[in-house]
């Protein structure tokens, strides 16, 4: 146990010391609280012994007596409210130890080489990290129905005066591309930070520092009601004041926190320290192939109201791609003959559909079921359902709002206005029917009016089924992520400028002429998202000359580019 030996000479004091610094801002606190009726106290016992008598001590007694009761009554709303305050819980797919008994396995022989508490359960998140999570205060706790047994009852409520371990919380995508070595490598500093996570000290401050955030969070949200005002002064003294011992806590809780961290890492040194290295870096690459799966693939379905139902299997595609085009990340894609980590699920398509109907919930604020309007796309469909459909009903969105601006008619000899062909598209934007910057304030204000329509049907609770993908034997989680209400959203893009917008509807008007007139296809590409394929190959050289008609009003590139594949721009468009 040297290991443990060298973590406590390194960092387990030192977050202790800061620990006992914030229950010392914690006991200062208390005892400005009943500093006046400790005055209160005196005075009333000097009276009785006849110590401190005539009208200016009796009013001295009655103003700090008064006093001491209005603060004790203030002090003790602000602890009420410490110690109800539901702390920030993380959106997770809860993964109990049936639908994933190796994985549990692994973690708790971790745990016993580390020589530390094994976490009290796991669970997944739709990111590429990792963390411990403390949920034993009693608003994290499930909660027994009022038809379950009594039995049950009773043992939900003794579950909640338990002290619990923290739960472990792993990125779902690096048990798709890591191997189970690697997997328990980058798992070892998270699960070593567990034995700091029981010192009482440690614990205790945890616990005060989450309240007072709690009560911060719950004064700044609204209340509803034509009394919110009245109602929100006692909120918002409460809230003042946990915002005063929370900047007092501040630089402690940061200092604990890092000292816990490399006490972790200090005592994880021993295990699979080399592997670590390794591990450490296919951490980097999945990242890196995690957001471009996110960004460039599942954002275009999501705004189809699609949803992929495998991201965590797309993501060993788009990391093999990667692998195949960075030279960098040359080789990666060799280990993937040895066992991957989602081979410790006992059912990992469920697991992987629950963590990304998580991931569309957390990332652009979708529906927590399936509905029609809200409904899963496998990857083999996703060419034929997302990508033909996009192109199409972005070029339909093109033709509506140049039929709106009503410009003026075409010569004979050219397409009639209405009638959807490239040949329309272009001359519009090469200025010699009408300029590009109406047109793309006027595709802005139809996307910003759809994506509001959209939004409020699903916030409305059009959803479909009454049950929600989760993993094999998962009950609803602690946050109830497949609850009604929203999610904290985390927004993967910053809004499209109408230049950009522009740009996507003509290069979709693009895609589709070729496919219909040229016999192009689309395609799936795992970094870039959707493409078009000529002759099986993609066509990754469209964007230069869409913006040069857009941003320039130059057609001749783009004009070069159709006639090289054989595209008509004169012949209609199929649209949605």
């Amino acid at each position: 146990m040297s290991g443990t030996g060298t973590s406590e000479e390194l960092g387990v004091p030192s977050a202790r010391a800061r620990a006992h610094a914030l229950l010392r801002i914690r006991s200062r606190a208390t005892a400005v609280a009943i500093l006046p009726a400790a005055v209160a106290v005196v005075l009333l016992v000097a009276g009785a012994q006849g110590l401190a008598v005539g009208s200016g001590w009796d009013a001295a007694r009655w103003a700090v007596s008064a006093c001491a009761v209005v603060v004790l009554l203030l002090a003790a709303a602000v602890a009420v409210a410490i110690v109800r305050a539901r702390p920030a819980i993380s959106p997770t797919v809860p993964l109990p130890e049936k639908a994933a008994p190796d994985l549990y396995r692994l973690v708790r022989d971790l745990a016993d080489r580390l020589g530390v508490p094994a976490p009290s359960a796991i669970a997944l998140t739709p990111d590429c990290d990792s963390w411990l999570e403390d949920r034993t205060h009693p608003s994290a706790q499930p909660v027994a129905g009022p038809g379950a047994d009594p039995a049950a009852q009773s043992a939900a409520r003794t579950r909640r005066r338990v002290q619990a371990a923290p739960v472990l919380v792993i990125g779902s995508p690096f048990l798709w591309w890591m191997r189970v070595a690697e997997l328990r490598a980058v798992l070892a500093p998270v699960v070593a930070g567990t034995g700091p996570s029981a010192h009482p000290d440690i614990a205790a401050a945890r616990r005060f520092v989450r309240g007072l955030d709690g009560v911060v969070a719950d004064a700044a949200a609204p209340l509803p009601g034509p009394l919110a005002g009245v109602r929100g002064v006692p909120r918002a003294f409460v809230g003042w004041i946990a915002r005063l011992l929370l900047r007092s806590c501040r630089s402690h809780a940061a200092e604990m926190e890092r000292s816990v961290a490399a006490a972790a890492s200090v005592r994880a040194q021993g295990v699979d320290y080399g592997l670590r290295i390794v591990a450490q870096e296919q951490v980097g690459l999945a990242y890196a192939g995690w957001d471009r799966l996110l960004t460039r693939v599942a954002l275009p379905a999501w705004r189809m109201g699609r949803w992929p139902s495998r991201l965590d299997a797309g993501v060993v595609s788009a990391l093999t791609e990667l692998s195949r085009r960075d030279r960098l990340a040359d080789g990666f894609a060799s280990r993937l003959g040895e066992r991957p980590a989602c081979d410790l699920l006992e059912e990992p398509g469920a697991a992987d559909e629950a963590a990304s109907l998580l991931a569309a919930r957390l990332f652009h604020g979708g529906p927590a079921r399936p509905g029609p309007d809200w409904s899963p796309v496998d990857w083999q469909q996703y060419p034929d359902e997302v990508v033909d459909r996009k192109w199409r009903t972005e070029a339909a969105r093109l033709h509506r709002v140049l039929d709106s601006m009503a410009a003026p008619p075409a010569p004979p000899a050219e397409p009639a206005m209405g009638v959807p062909t490239l040949a329309r598209v272009v001359e519009h934007l090469a200025g010699r029917v009408g300029g590009g910057e109406e047109l793309a304030a006027g595709i802005s204000a139809a996307v910003a009016r759809e994506e509001e329509a959209a939004q409020q049907h699903r916030t409305g609770g059009a959803s479909g089924p009454a049950s929600a993908p989760a993993a094999a034997g998962t009950g609803g989680d602690v946050q109830d992520p497949w609850g009604p209400d929203p999610l904290p959203l985390f927004p993967l893009q910053p809004p499209r400028t109408g230049t950009e917008l522009l740009a996507d509807h003509v290069a979709a008007m693009v895609c589709c002429a070729a496919v219909d007139t040229a016999g192009a296809a689309p395609g799936l590409d795992w970094l870039d998202g959707p493409a078009l394929l000529i002759d099986g190959e993609r066509r990754a050289d469209l964007g230069s000359p869409v913006l040069s008609l857009v941003e320039d009003g130059d057609a001749e590139p783009l004009c070069t580019w159709l006639a090289s594949i054989g595209v008509r721009t004169d012949k209609p468009v199929r649209l949605v």
